[in-house]
């Protein structure tokens, strides 16, 4: 399988700040590829770069074959760009907007694809609807009926699920796997660990760096030890009592509960158990479970050299 996007120590800086540092990876074509990590981290950078939109301080990068920098305007041509902020235009309705970006595409045989957008979005029903009185979720299709108007072979969606609520968010993740059942390749950012999980790759970055690169599961099976999720009351002073033992293993905190990751669950769990009640925790429920991307994202920060770092 061809690579659609392969890049080589991209790098790129702000004044005295280093937004990428020597980012090197591939993306297969037709694949779904996933940038995950915090704000600051270069996502969006990294987006930009490739889309053309910024050029690289250092490094380098094709996309489809072609190179970022000399030959921008090809790559520009076979690709799709969702932003965060994709700007439509609140006083066309969705038919008007469709037209728009079709046009500025060039697309000027443009009616049987917007029929078939606005069918494959569901947006059909809303079609004569101005774009400013769409929910979040309608937006955010309009949008990507947009990016897909001139049939590009890859897209990139820097955030597009973010301030979506739940059930839009389960729409839109429909339509994306449906694009990647068409071959088109999909590199998207997310700050959600969640919605990575369902990405074919997933690249975890990190103040501009890259921590591992590897598919969901891969980076889930190499997590070091077994993961024990506990549930109690005072869930800051547990976290804390536990992470001042001599021998205290990996705690992290998830809101009402906490997750202790230990060499073995089976020899670990009496133990904690009876350093909470000592200290007058309250445990209704301490159970093994399967480590998520962001139990492995968390133990990347704290233990750089490998995920996990059981006790």
């Amino acid at each position: 399988m061809e690579n659609a996007v392969v890049t080589h120590d991209l790098s790129r800086s702000f004044g005295t700040l280093r937004a990428v540092d020597r980012l090197s990876l591939t993306v297969e074509e037709g694949a779904m590829f996933g940038l995950v990590g915090p704000d600051g981290s270069g996502k969006t950078t990294t987006i930009r770069m490739l889309c053309g939109i910024l050029a690289p301080g250092s490094g380098t990068a094709s996309v489809l074959g072609h190179d970022i920098v000399r030959e921008s305007d090809a790559v520009k041509k076979d690709i799709g760009y969702l932003s965060q902020r994709f700007t439509l235009y609140g006083d066309l309705t969705v038919d008007e907007n469709i037209e728009f970006f079709a046009e500025i595409n060039r697309v000027y045989e443009y009616r049987p694809r917007r029929e078939e957008l606005l069918e494959f979005t569901r947006l059909t029903p809303f079609r004569s609807r101005l774009a400013e009185k769409l929910s979040g979720g309608m937006k955010q299709k309009l949008a990507l009926a947009c990016t897909l108007v001139h049939r590009p072979r890859l897209i990139f969606l820097d955030e597009p699920t973010t301030g979506v609520d739940p059930v839009s968010r389960r729409d839109f993740w429909r339509i994306l796997q449906s694009l990647m059942r068409q071959g088109i390749t999909i590199v998207m950012t997310t700050p959600y660990l969640d919605e990575a999980e369902r990405c074919t790759r997933v690249a975890l970055m990190n103040r501009g760096s890259l921590m591992r690169v590897d598919t969901p599961e891969a980076m889930k099976s190499a997590m070091i030890g077994e993961i024990l999720e506990v549930i109690c009351d005072r869930v800051h002073d547990a976290s804390a009592l536990l992470k001042g033992e001599q021998d205290a293993p990996e705690v992290q905190a998830f809101g009402d509960r906490i997750h202790v990751i230990v060499r073995s669950a089976a020899s670990g769990e009496e133990p904690i158990r009876r350093r909470l009640e000592r200290g007058g925790i309250r445990v209704m429920s301490l159970r093994r479970i399967e480590p998520s991307l962001e139990n492995v994202f968390i133990s990347l920060l704290t233990h750089p050299a490998g995920p996990g770092g059981a006790q």
